[in-house]
């Protein structure tokens, strides 16, 4: 992903992906690749604000979560 990619809008976005779609895409598979790249850009949002975990923060709270 380069860096001119987070700086769409999202109607633009949408377009990209959908131009990249097979013609036969279904409406299912359709709705399930804008789900994810609008996750991917609301992870990449809060990656760039700074809320993030740890990898090992993470492990920790997974190994309690487990534990209960």
């Amino acid at each position: 992903m380069s860096a001119t990619d987070t700086q769409l809008t999202p109607k633009q976005d949408a377009y990209r992906l959908l131009d990249s779609l097979p013609d036969a895409a279904t409406w299912d598979e359709i709705e399930y690749a804008v789900h994810v790249l609008a996750q991917i850009r609301v992870g990449l949002a809060d990656a760039e604000e700074g809320r993030v975990v740890s990898a090992s923060d993470a492990r920790a709270r997974m190994k309690q979560w487990l534990a209960e």
